[in-house]
């Protein structure tokens, strides 16, 4: 029988041995950037960058993406299992404070024996789950052990919207059974950050979000709230809504909104965030054993809320 994929909520069933399944992914472990990242929230980044490790590929596929380069799988390195604990090590060397694992779901059996050799070989870093929260349950609970930061998007609250511009109007329900499972692994070092991105126009939707993750988890988490929101080429033509910043009245009233139900444990974002050059150079840095390549600048782009 063939090896059909069922990794993500798409349950697309292709067999990734011979075609791409729907996150645009083979069955090889493909990267496009390694390398210290900081932009990350303050507990991440650190001093030093975290350690950012990007994977080609998506399931969710938003049409706003800004990492539209790799998500698509139009850029991407073909890596070893072996050549991905490598980079881990490589990341260390250059003192970064984690190793955070960019949308890396659909390569979750490769990533889950890499974690657990690294760790074997005393790699002794902590791991980061960045995702997009639509993961399913059994997925999550499968990293249990080997994850210190999950940081999940809660990127829609209704179908509609996640209909619109991620094709999935199941993704709420997904991301709340997700989270849920990752909430449940807190304890003895295992954090919980979740992040919204706030898209121009949907103040009210993420409000909702917003009053459900409170509502649901309190202090238990940590919010991070995103005005940073970047139109990319061509998207005014299919979406025109979506073609301009995030206005600092709308960003504003979100702030405000979560002050008023009582958030104090978040992370908000403070300047002009919204610009091109916090979007990485995907150039194929630090995949290749030869880690030559730009240079990145600490930025401080996050304040704390209350």
């Amino acid at each position: 029988m063939a090896n059909i994929c069922r990794l993500c909520p798409r349950d697309c069933g292709v067999n990734r041995e011979v075609e791409r399944g729907s996150c645009n992914a083979g069955e090889k472990v493909t990267l496009y950037r390694a390398a210290l990242h900081f932009w990350e929230e303050p507990c991440l980044s650190g001093r030093n960058g975290s350690g950012a490790v990007f994977f080609s590929g998506c399931p969710l596929q938003c049409v706003y993406c800004q990492n539209r380069i790799i998500s698509s799988g139009e850029k991407g390195i073909e890596v070893t299992r072996k050549r991905l604990v490598e980079i881990f090590f490589e990341l260390k060397a250059e003192k970064a404070e984690n190793i955070n694992l960019v949308t890396a779901g659909h390569f979750l059996p490769e990533v889950i024996w890499t974690v657990r050799e690294a760790k074997r070989e005393g790699l002794g870093l902590p791991f980061v789950w960045n995702s997009s929260g639509y993961e399913k349950r059994e997925a999550i609970k499968a990293l249990e052990g080997l994850i210190d930061w999950y940081l999940p998007d809660f990127k829609y609250f209704t179908s509609e919207t996640a209909a619109m511009y991620s094709a999935a109007p199941d993704y709420s329900e997904i991301a709340m059974d997700s989270i849920e499972e990752m909430v449940r692994q807190r304890g003895d070092g295992v954090h919980v950050i979740v992040r919204h991105l706030l898209l121009p126009g949907h103040v009210k939707e993420a409000c909702a979000i917003v009053r459900y993750l409170y509502e649901t988890y309190g202090d238990s988490i940590v919010l991070s709230l995103m005005n940073q929101y970047t139109p990319m080429p061509g998207i005014n033509k299919a979406y025109p809504s979506l073609a301009r910043r995030v206005t600092k009245r709308e960003y504003g009233k979100l702030i405000d909104f979560a002050l008023s139900i009582g958030v104090t444990n978040a992370f908000i974002q403070e300047g002009d965030t919204a610009k091109s050059s916090f979007i990485p150079d995907f150039n194929g840095k630090g995949v290749y054993t030869n880690r030559e390549g730009e240079s990145l600048n600490e930025s401080d782009t996050y304040g704390n809320l209350g």
